[in-house]
């Protein structure tokens, strides 16, 4: 069951990661009664995320881009994914680089390789999507049976 899915229209100008990024954490806050909704350090690291694709969709394309956030609900036992997708008119397929020192960029996907539980892309029309996932633990008590953070199982009938 899907719980969220939102879509913000990004154009292709450096001003626009900022404004995702500040999207991104809204949508997020304002699901926070829901129970898909990561904790804050995984929110973090979802606006992160958000950064890079929308940086390497604005900055590598020069062209208008889709930026999409899902989150499936909360699945007894298990972790929420939560889902981040760009999607640009571009056909150019995302290139990792391997970033020197000092240099300012290429460490886009490399990061996103390191703070995402998956990440890919596919072709999409004209264009791509460049997608990443996040397991996240939903925030708030455990489910009955499950084990809190501390390592304490919850009883059932809790």
């Amino acid at each position: 069951m899907q719980e969220l899915e939102k879509q913000l229209e990004v154009a292709p100008e450096p001003t626009e990661v900022g404004r995702a990024r500040r999207w991104v954490r809204a949508q997020l806050e304002r699901g926070r009664a829901a129970p898909a909704c990561p904790d804050e350090s995984q929110r973090d690291i979802l606006v992160l995320l958000v950064s890079e694709l929308v940086t390497n969709a604005v900055v590598h394309t020069g062209r208008p881009a889709v930026l999409r956030l899902s989150a499936c609900g909360r699945r007894p036992g298990r972790n929420v994914p939560v889902r981040l997708e760009v999607v640009d008119d571009s056909s150019s397929a995302p290139r990792p680089r391997r970033a020197e020192g000092e240099d300012t960029g290429g460490r886009g996907l490399e990061l996103v390789d390191v703070l995402a539980d998956r990440w890919g892309w596919q072709v999409e029309g004209r264009g791509k999507r460049v997608w990443c996932e996040l397991d996240c633990a939903p925030s708030g008590p455990p489910a009955p049976g499950q084990r809190s953070e501390a390592g304490v199982q919850v009883p059932a009938g809790y």
